[in-house]
């Protein structure tokens, strides 16, 4: 131990042990600058559908795919030409008293009284999945639908490119709508969203990301 604390004790092998450590929190710093702007451009790209279930027992978070399928074949009919986020923005803001009253009426004739709540506004996602698309943490830009006490599992999907129109329980999003993805997103930012091995390093890079969001050590808001 005490050959050891000397060898330590050594100004060269200290310099070293120094040099080492700041290259790693250095390292470190670019990697989760680099994620957190990714995160960011990615976020201003998309806007995003959040439907979240009144409470987590099965007739609730059955209640809520109802009215998630209600919703998105309204939206299919919405915002399937949309060009633009903003666009899709646009209309859904136009149209939010026909999101309520749509899943108003579908949890009526599911046999609940809930209300809901329908808005357009910034919200805090964490990394999400969607079939083999992935989306890192961060702020985005959604509608918001919420039923009841709104405490249950939520659902979501991406309102703009329209990643919604598809089959949610296949596990696989079409071409077509990865290629709607694909031109609205630069390549980067597609490979990094689209899931496969290679994109491990990212993935971590976006999970410590969305840790140090949790914590409050970062920010991931515009």
């Amino acid at each position: 131990m005490k050959k050891f604390l000397k060898i330590i004790n050594h100004s060269k092998v200290k310099m070293v042990i120094i040099l080492t450590f700041l290259f790693f929190i250095y390292t470190t710093l670019c990697a989760i600058s680099y994620a957190n702007d990714i995160s960011t451009d990615i976020a201003d790209s998309v806007f995003r559908l959040h439907v979240i279930a009144n409470s987590d027992s099965e007739a609730d978070q059955n209640l809520k795919y109802t009215v998630r399928d209600a919703l998105l074949a309204y939206m299919n009919d919405l915002c399937a030409n949309c060009t633009s986020k903003e666009e899709a923005i646009s209309i859904a803001s136009e149209h939010l008293e026909d999101f309520k009253q749509i899943a108003l009426n579908t949890i009526q004739e599911e046999g609940f009284d809930y209300s809901v709540s329908v808005r357009i506004g910034n919200f805090d996602f964490p990394t999400k999945h969607y079939g083999d698309i992935s989306l890192p943490a961060g702020s985005y830009d959604a509608l918001r639908v919420e039923i009841g006490e709104a405490k249950g599992q939520n659902w979501w999907c991406v309102m703009f490119p329209p990643l919604c129109f598809v089959d949610a329980s296949s596990g696989i999003v079409p071409e077509e709508s990865k290629e709607d993805l694909e031109n609205t997103l630069t390549d980067e930012e597609f490979s990094i969203v689209s899931d496969n091995d290679s994109n491990l390093g990212f993935q971590l890079k976006f999970k410590i990301l969305e840790i140090l969001n949790n914590t409050g050590l970062l920010t991931a808001k515009k």
